[in-house]
């Protein structure tokens, strides 16, 4: 009795942990996209139409992977069509937010370094096609792991139920093939994009003619881009770290297990926000804003949106 009521109290208060933290980090990011949407100075630049974009993605990530979360404990065994679905947009928003950085850091060093060419490369029409290209690029991979599924499972089996997590679904040696093929295209493109941003952007600063201000912020920001994707390639290292802890550690498998699903998933959706917009003084004047809701009762407010 008493071993089930600690496993009770075990479980609500890692639910009530991971319920605050994704409504806490919702609301966060929920300002940053509130004040995108609410001020049109931001639709014609590319740089903020990318990181809110980036943000609107962690927040649907997020969801998703709190869902997951929560369905494991409340619903044990879900239906695989169900869970199909649900681990389709979940892997294609986690896997989103690499590309995303790569466009940001393209965009910042054509900015830097190529200034006269930057209205052209870099119209507002090609950042959404830009950002279509990414989930077409990661909803297609996350796609061809159910056509797996399908070759190798009978249709009834998609009427059944299991515990829906992506191991569990898609463990075949096809979907570790794929997924290890995939994921190491995309990162490595994306490291050597940030790599050749961040030597170009550097050079540039170091350039007589070059506003070396810009070119200085520039480079931190590409550098937060590199400590960012670090954060996201958390995902693809956690069954080593959670293998490695449990033979360390085999009677603290819960702890472990949730500790770093909070690491790998939940506080790098915070970290967008945090470490890209409070950095950018025209952006945050107006995230500033509407935390505190000053515009309610600031009267100079309509002259701040205008400006």
């Amino acid at each position: 009795m008493n071993s089930s009521r600690v496993s009770f109290e075990d479980v609500f208060v890692k639910h009530l942990i991971v319920a605050g933290l994704g409504v806490f980090i919702t609301y966060i990011n929920g300002i940053f996209v509130f004040a995108f949407f609410i001020n049109s100075v931001f639709y014609t630049d590319p740089r903020y139409i990318l990181y809110v974009h980036l943000v609107i993605n962690d927040i649907i990530m997020l969801f998703f992977s709190v869902s997951l979360h929560f369905l494991a404990y409340t619903v044990p065994l879900l239906n695989v069509a169900v869970c199909s679905v649900l681990l389709l947009f979940a892997t294609t928003t986690s896997d989103n937010s690499p590309l995303n950085l790569a466009g940001m850091a393209i965009e910042r060093y054509i900015a830097i370094c190529k200034p006269l060419h930057h209205t052209q490369l870099c119209s507002v029409n090609r950042t959404y096609i830009l950002i279509g290209l990414i989930w077409l690029l990661n909803f297609v991979p996350a796609l061809v792991d159910i056509f797996i599924l399908l070759m190798n499972k009978p249709i009834p089996f998609f009427s059944m139920s299991l515990t829906c997590y992506s191991n569990n679904l898609y463990g075949s040696n096809q979907h570790v093939m794929r997924a290890i093929f995939v994921s190491a295209l995309y990162l490595s493109c994306v490291w050597m994009t940030l790599v050749f941003t961040y030597v170009k952007v550097l050079q540039a600063a170091k350039a007589a003619t070059s506003d070396q201000v810009s070119a200085r912020k520039a480079r931190n920001t590409i550098l937060l881009h590199g400590l960012q994707l670090l954060l996201c390639m958390l995902a693809y290292v956690t069954p080593f770290i959670n293998n490695f802890f449990l033979a360390l550690f085999p009677n603290n498998r819960g702890t472990i297990l949730f500790s770093t699903y909070l690491l790998s998933n939940i506080f790098p959706r915070l970290l967008s926000p945090l470490i890209y917009g409070v950095r950018d003084q025209k952006y945050f004047r107006y995230v500033r804003m509407y935390l505190t809701c000053s515009q309610f009762f600031s009267k100079t407010e309509p002259n701040l949106i205008k400006s």
